[in-house]
């Protein structure tokens, strides 16, 4: 079943299904609930039912829409002008069959593996999910240098955002952890954050750079400095 919510404000439609089900011709008949559908799935999975029972889909909506806010917020998108056109954002819960994806986000379609709600802390439930599609929805709205932009700067723009939203998990790397700013993810997330301290709304700066394109030359113009030079400052600050 599917289920929607729109936001009047800005026209924006969020979408959330739960297919994190088991596969019943792996049963004898399908059951009743199952018959005249589309999708041959039915009994739930660990992940698929703790969704169900702890997270929801209404729940699930309700984050895309603050999640995307905040977004804007931190990307100082006040306008559709300022953003991507997307008026559609969906959110599926999926069986990926992978132990080392979380989730995984393709323009505006968010998968979340079911697993990791499935092994997950139960006690943190709520928040861990909250903070994984902030980050998701990060890349539906952040630019990505007309696809020049480097991987680990993506990512890690996505954990800064989940950082200032303040989903930091415990396996995160602390300040001055790092071999590289290339590292992307909580690495680049902390550098970024090092950076934005240096100039109030860097990233927000960068991120509009790299609407058209990329370069590293961009912390150059933001920031006055070479971004190798910026992590041997980052560095020294922590002693590390």
């Amino acid at each position: 079943m599917l289920f929607y919510i729109f936001d009047t404000t800005r026209a924006i439609e969020y979408k959330a299904s739960n297919n994190a089900t088991a596969f019943w011709p792996l049963l004898r008949s399908p059951p009743r609930r199952v018959l005249n559908t589309r999708s041959p799935t039915t009994v739930g999975t660990p992940g698929g039912t703790i969704f169900d029972d702890k997270l929801g889909v209404d729940y699930s909506k309700r984050v895309l829409a603050d999640a995307s806010a905040f977004v804007w917020t931190t990307f100082q998108q006040s306008s559709e002008a300022d953003r991507k056109n997307v008026q559609l954002i969906t959110l599926s819960i999926e069986n990926l069959n992978r132990d080392d994806v979380v989730a995984l986000t393709s323009n505006n379609m968010i998968q979340y593996n079911a697993k990791f709600i499935a092994d997950g802390n139960v006690d943190d439930l709520n928040r861990g999910f909250e903070g994984v599609l902030y980050h998701e929805v990060t890349h539906v709205w952040q630019w990505n240098g007309n696809n020049a932009a480097p991987g680990w700067l993506i990512e890690g723009i996505a954990d800064f955002v989940r950082l200032k939203a303040g989903y930091v998990p415990s396996h995160w790397a602390k300040p001055g952890d790092g071999n590289s700013w290339t590292e992307g993810y909580s690495v680049t997330a902390r550098f970024l954050d090092y950076c934005n301290g240096l100039k109030g709304g860097f990233v927000t700066q960068l991120n509009a750079k790299m609407r058209d394109g990329y370069s590293d030359d961009f912390f150059v113009e933001l920031l006055g400095k070479p971004v190798d030079q910026l992590w041997n400052d980052y560095k020294a600050q922590y002693g590390s």
